[in-house]
Parts: structure tokens; sequence; C-alpha cells
């Protein structure tokens, strides 16, 4: 077999395959032995029929038909994999000679990945929560713990946001009471938002002994009018900050061993926080450098990953993608629509990704591709022959070399971004390190850049599989 590959327009290719005639009497001689299993030939056994005997009953020109539909797929792979295609979409194929006798030559038409050249990716610079803890940020966790301590004490004030105020509310639509919406006594925070926001702007500001009356905006056709009696208001009263109150609501014996461990433990959050931040601003900004449309092969596919997903975890709950549109009260287009805006920052990530792993020449040692199996038969119990081997077969050994290649890439976008906090202050690439001293502290770093604890990561985008005729 001979194949060669053209560049046509539109980000497509087109390999000629040419069989030689010798070549091709092995597929049709194949295709006979499968024809004599399938059809009944007085005087011979199932499959046992000779090749003469059905060409003289079924023609010749049965064996070549049937060779042509399975073998063409397998000498369309062999030139995709003889000469790196890196095809996204299933060929369009045309036989071109041989349909009726001799060699075969065919031509297969098939998208393919498309190469971006990207500038500026050495230059990002993203903005990233700070990893530092201030003494505001301890001084609120500790005041949200002396929350649990404070003891309501009645005011004679105008209400205000943190106030915990004792109401009858009525409300009612077209004249009939709305359920959970009607009710005496009701103890309600002041700015906590957990009824109605038309709620808590009616009563800033209120006093005891005030009658409000408003309307609410809920689902359905008539506003709900609601009137509302202030019967008393009573303010949180925080314990003083000592070592007693201390003792009393932590494990400590000082207010400075609390802040020292809610530092610490705030610390470890934020550190995180950052480092997950980092990952996902940078390849964002990535992404933003890409100026090319996605092709929509690829979104396409990427879409379909997502819902196969969706539906394998809602399987593994007892329910399905119906009743999912069910629950959440969508549509499928509806559904497919919300996946798409993300399956095209996907696919762009993906593309930008190899870019610059191909601009920076990453590639990976037989070494580390021998280690990146290790790890992958790890995560899946089972031993790294046994995977490597079920690789090679289903022809996914290259999809392994892009994803190591892409991972690599980040890391090195990582390296080399610059990161800065909100005001625009540098941020010290050591805060965002794991801690030495905390060994089961959480390292995003290990999960590698398409691990589930990602699964929101733009450049989560798979590699396609070989398109087939």
């Amino acid at each position: 077999m001979r194949s060669v590959v053209e560049p046509l327009e539109g980000n497509k290719v087109k390999l000629s395959i040419e069989v030689d005639e010798q070549e091709f009497e092995k597929d049709i001689d194949a295709a006979f032995r499968k024809i004599a299993r399938e059809v009944r030939i007085p005087g011979f056994r199932p499959g046992k029929a000779p090749r003469r005997i059905l060409e003289n009953r079924l023609g010749k020109e049965s064996g070549r038909a049937e060779a042509l539909r399975e073998a063409l797929p397998s000498y369309y792979s062999k030139a995709v994999r003889d000469n790196e295609v890196d095809v996204v979409a299933p060929p369009e194929i045309d036989i071109t000679a041989g349909e009726k006798s001799g060699g075969v030559t065919f031509d297969a038409v098939v998208e393919v990945r498309p190469h971006l050249h990207l500038a500026g990716y050495g230059g990002l610079r993203v903005v990233v929560p700070s990893p530092v803890v201030t003494d505001e940020d301890i001084d609120a966790q500790v005041d949200r713990l002396r929350g649990n301590f404070g003891e309501l004490t009645v005011v004679d004030r105008p209400a205000r946001d943190g106030d915990f105020l004792t109401i009858d509310v009525h409300g009612d639509r077209a004249g009939e009471p709305v359920s959970g919406l009607t009710t005496d006594d009701f103890l309600y925070e002041l700015g906590s938002g957990t009824v109605l926001a038309e709620l808590d702007e009616n009563l800033c500001g209120a006093k005891v002994g005030d009658i409000l009356a408003f309307d609410a905006d809920l689902p359905g056709d008539d506003p709900v009018k609601l009137r509302v009696l202030v019967k008393e208001t009573k303010e949180k009263v925080l314990p003083p900050v000592t070592d007693e109150w201390a003792s009393e609501a932590s494990e400590f014996d000082s207010v400075e061993e609390l802040r020292a461990d809610i530092s610490h433990r705030m610390g470890l959050v934020k550190r995180v926080q950052s480092t997950l931040s980092l990952r996902n601003a940078t390849v964002e900004a990535l992404v933003e450098l890409v100026d090319a449309d996605a092709p929509a092969s690829l979104i396409d596919a990427e879409v379909e990953r997502r819902l196969h997903d969706l539906n394998h975890r809602l399987e593994s709950q007892g329910a399905n993608i119906g009743k999912y549109l069910e629950a959440t009260g969508q549509t499928a287009d509806q559904l497919v629509g919300s996946y798409r805006e993300g399956s095209i920052a996907s696919v762009k990530a993906d593309l930008a990704l190899r870019a610059v792993a191909e601009a920076e020449k990453i590639e990976p040692t037989d070494q580390e591709i021998d280690e990146e199996i290790d790890r992958l038969a790890a995560s899946n119990n089972m031993k790294p022959a046994e995977l490597r081997r079920s690789l090679d077969r289903a022809d996914q050994m290259p999809a392994v070399r892009s994803e190591w290649k892409k991972s690599k890439a980040l890391e090195w976008l990582l390296e080399h971004v610059e990161i800065v906090d909100a005001d625009g202050q540098p941020i010290d690439r050591a805060l965002l390190e794991p801690d030495p001293n905390t060994p089961d502290a959480y390292d995003p770093e290990a999960e590698g850049p398409n691990s589930e604890t990602s699964a929101e990561d733009p450049s989560d985008s798979q590699d396609q599989e070989t398109g087939e005729p």
C-alpha cells in the first residue's frame, strides 16, 4: 500500500491511497471466506464452500464489493498512522479505481486538527486571589466564632443589617394568602437575604411598631402584596476577645494561640485557592490569544463528551438525562446550548496548549512515556504492560503523548506567567507552593491538568479518535 497527503483549504487534507492488485486479492479471499460463513451452499457445510463455487453462484463482484467495504477502513487507518495525520472527523471516501477489477485506489478527504501560531503566550499576566492571610482575615474569622456565643439584646433604634427582628408577615396574591409568606412572630436576621430581597430593603431603618406595605416579585402572573409589622428589634452582642473566651470557644488557652491556628488553616486554604485560580486564569488568558474559530467538529465532539459524562453520572445515581431535564426545567436544546460555550473554550485551550508544546519543542522521552503509562495504570488498577497493550490495540498511544505534552505545556506556562493580586501587586511564587510542614495538605499539582479536580478546566479536551468511513 502507498499513500500521499495533499493539503486542502478549510483545514482539510486529501489522503490518496493505492493498493496493488496482489495485495487486494488477499482481501477478496478474506471477503469470500466471510461470505461462505453467511450463506448456505448445497453440498457444503457453512464456511466450507470454496471461492470458485461462491463466484459462480454469487458473482465475482460480490467478493470485491465485500472486500472494499471491509478493507478500505483498515487501509485508511494505516495511511493516517503512516503519515501522522491528526484527524478530527470521519473522512469522505471516493474510490477512483478498482471497483470492478485490478488494484484499488481511493481518496479520503478529512478534516484535521488545526495548528495554531500563538503570539504573546510567553508574556501572560494573570490576577489571582492573594494567598497572604491578613489581620483583617483573622479578625473576620474570630468575629464569626464570636457570633456563635453572642447574645441578643433588645434595642430601641432603627433596624440595621445584622439585627434580629420579630415580625408578623402577611402575604397575599389576588386576595389569597401565600404559603410561606404568612406567619406571626417570625425572627428574621436583617440583611441575610434568606426570604426576599424586598423584605431586607423595606425593613432597613424600620422601628418597632412600623407597619410596612410593599409588593414583591415572585414567579406568577401577579406580584405578592406584603404587609409587615415590626414587633421587636434585637442586636447581637458579641463577647469580648479574651483568653477566657478563647479557652471556652476553642481548644486553645489564649487568643494568641487561637489566632495563630486560624492563620495557619486559612493559609492552607488560600494557598490551594490561589493555586487553582492560577491554573484556571492561565488557561483563560491563553484562550484569549486564540483569534481563530474552533472547528465545529471538535466543538460538537466536546459537547457530546460532556453529555456522555453527565449521563454516566446520572445513571450511577439511578437517574437519566430525561429526569434531569424535567428536574431542572430545561429542554434538550437548552442543555446542549449550556455546554456549548464551555466546549468552545475547552477546544481553544486544547489547541493553544498544543501550540505552546510545539513552539517550545516539548517532547517526551521513552522513559517519560513509560512513567506516564505507569501512572495511568496505577490510577486504573491495571498492570502497565496490560494498559500499554490496550492502548496500542486502540491506537491511543499518540493521544497519551499529546496529553503528556499538553500537561508539560501548562507547567511551562505556570512557570513563566506573571502573577499579581487584585491590586496589581506581584505575588511571590513561593507562597503558592505546598506547605512542607503539612504532609496532608492538598497539592493541586499532583492531580494533573485533566484530573477530576479541574473538571471545568477549559484545557480538559480529549484527543479525538481516528474517524473511519
